[in-house]
Order: structure tokens, then sequence, then C-alpha cells
């Protein structure tokens, strides 16, 4: 499974998935697909990640897997993938906010 750039019509999916996954979504628009990748499973969109640039920093937002896929990795595929466009797109620092899962991005290098 490979992640792939979002499109406009993913929108109302990763907003869906977000909420199922109790992360804020109600900021999300169309604005946001261009920086947004998402991996899909027989069709369904399964997960998804996004980034915010502001120059040389970047903000790691939605990072979400449907939890029916939980435990294979896929948390691990779209950040690895996220932080390449990161990289190729000159973004030196990546912050992130989170309350459900400082333990994921704690064993990935992130620090409070």
């Amino acid at each position: 499974m490979k992640p792939e750039l979002a499109s406009a019509a993913d929108l109302t999916k990763i907003r869906s998935l977000l909420r199922t996954c109790e992360l804020p979504e109600i900021d999300l628009d169309l604005g946001h697909m261009g920086d947004f990748l998402v991996l899909r499973a027989g069709g369904s969109l399964v997960g998804c990640v996004g980034l915010e640039r502001a120059g040389d920093a970047g903000l790691l937002r939605s990072l979400a897997v449907a939890h029916e896929r939980r435990s294979a990795g896929l948390g691990d595929v779209l950040m690895r993938a996220i932080e390449a466009r990161a990289v190729a797109a000159g973004v030196h620092r990546l912050f992130l906010l989170t309350t459900t899962a400082p333990n994921f991005f704690a064993s990935r290098g992130y620090r409070p």
C-alpha cells in the first residue's frame, strides 16, 4: 500500500475518518488537499496525513488510520511519506499537536 496525493473528492472521506478517530476536522477544506496524503485499500480510504507549510517549518496534521487497520504499520508508512514530502518542499522543522498519540510520535523522534 502506497500513499497517494489526496484529491478534492477525498475531502469528505478524510473528514469522516478524522471524526471517527476523534481528531479535529472542522478547519479542513479543499485548500489543504494539495498537501494531504491518503492510503486506500479495496477502494476505501484507510489512512491520511497532512502538512501545513510556513516557510521552512511545517505542521504535521491529521495523521489517522482506520481503527480496523491499526497496528499494521500504516501510520509509519504515512509518516515516512509526509516527512519525505516535507523535506522535498524545503521544510526543515516539523511540529505537531497531539493529545491522542504522544507515544507514537515520541518513538519516532518527536519531542514535546
